[in-house]
Parts: C-alpha cells; structure tokens; sequence
C-alpha cells in the first residue's frame, strides 16, 4: 500500500541478463564491458554474472562502493535509467552484489552459502532483496540457488522476482535452469540467472554462457548463446 492507503500497481519491468567480456582483476576493463553491456540490454535491471567484476578470483581485492573505476558504469546508467547488479567483491569482505544507477553505486547483498575456499576468505550474509518500480527482487549468487532454503528464506522478505549471478562450468550449463525452474514453482516468482561465459579463475577455464530468464510458470522466456559479451532480455509481468 502507498502511504495514503492506496494499493501499490506493478508496472511491467524490463530485465536483462549479461555476459560480459572478463579480464581477471581488470576492474577499469571490465567495468567499460559492463557499461557496454547496460547500454545494449536496453532494459530497467541488468545483472550481472557471480564477481564479475573481477572474474572470480577469490584473492582480488574488494571493491568499494565509491571507487573511480565504477564511474563508466553509472555513467551508462544514468543515459539508460538502468539498474545494474555487478558482481563484485566486496568489502566485509563478502562476495556481492552492487547495485548501481545514475547516483552511484550500493552494496545490497553479499553470497550466503560460501563453499570450499570461499569461506576461507569471505563472510556470509544475510538474504535481501531491493526494490524496483514496486517490485521486489530477491538477490542471490550462485550457489545460493542451489539450496532451497535460501528462496524460502528470501521469500519471507515479499518476493516478486528471484536474480542471480552465477558461475558454472560449460558442463554444468543446465544447472541455472533447472534451479529456475524450482525457485519458480517454489514461489511462484520471475527468476532471471546471469551466468559467465569465457575462462574465469577458480578452475573455470570453460564456462556455460547461457543466462537465462524464467517466468513465473517456470517457462524459459529468453536465453544468451555460451559467448562472452551476449544478453537476453526480458519483460516481468504479474
């Protein structure tokens, strides 16, 4: 409800889900990649992939809300009126989620379910989700999708929608899918997975691509191809 007692309308949202070009530890680069990328999606919310930013490289340093090198980022915002959530360390330190627009950058949510390394070097946190022209996104990466809890627990907040950035290998290319398609029978929500494409540290020298969008029924909607640099984009409806 608005705060004069009126019932909040959804307006239809537009997502896309990005895959952009990654140099590792290359944050000035990656950051003109995504910038690429958000004024491409032509969309309000473009995610991005699990530390993008960086490549997921579990010893780069983290990245503060207002470093310089983000600059290109909220200036393509700020053309597009875009939303972007980049994968970034970040500090706590926690591997998370920076929200960006054209007023500068946030950290709304760092990865829950640490594993293997992770947890030598990083520190949980708690589910979240961010709001979005009256409609409520629940944020997660990677692994995170894979434990259901994590949804319940999201859901809990008020969901409407499920993101997420993730990294899996190129023989893992339908795991993102089929965790989609629980979230959404699960709660009966959007999900939009961005995944990487190209090597990446951690082992990944092949990675799957293919990020996806889901609808509430559980219908893949839109999907990229396995090439760095390709989207999908997408329209949230009620």
């Amino acid at each position: 409800m608005t705060d004069d007692g009126r019932p909040i309308v959804k307006q239809a949202l537009s997502v896309a889900v990005a895959q952009p070009r990654c140099v590792a530890h290359a944050v000035a680069a990656n950051a003109a990649a995504h910038a690429q990328a958000v004024r491409a999606a032509d969309a309000r919310v473009v995610v991005f992939p699990e530390m993008s930013l960086t490549g997921y490289e579990l010893n780069a340093a983290p990245i503060a809300p207002d470093d310089e090198r983000l600059a290109p980022i909220v200036a393509a915002c700020a053309e597009t009126g875009t939303i972007a959530l980049v994968g970034a360390p970040v500090p706590g330190p926690g591997i998370g989620v920076l929200a960006m627009d054209g007023g500068g950058a946030r950290v709304v949510y760092a990865k829950v379910y640490l594993h293997g390394d992770e947890a030598d070097r990083f520190v949980p946190g708690e589910p979240a989700v961010i709001e979005v022209d009256g409609w409520r996104l629940g944020l997660a990466v990677c692994r995170d999708t894979g434990v259901p809890e994590h949804a319940v627990k999201t859901a809990a907040l008020g969901m409407d929608g499920y993101v997420a950035g993730v990294v899996h290998a190129d023989h893992e290319a339908d795991v993102h899918g089929e965790r989609a398609r629980r979230v959404a029978a699960d709660h009966g929500v959007w999900v939009a997975t961005a995944a990487f494409a190209g090597p990446t540290g951690g082992g990944f020298d092949r990675t799957s691509g293919r990020s996806g969008i889901w609808s509430a029924e559980g219908e893949l909607i839109a999907e990229a191809g396995t090439a760095p640099d390709d989207l999908a984009r997408a329209v949230f409806t009620l």
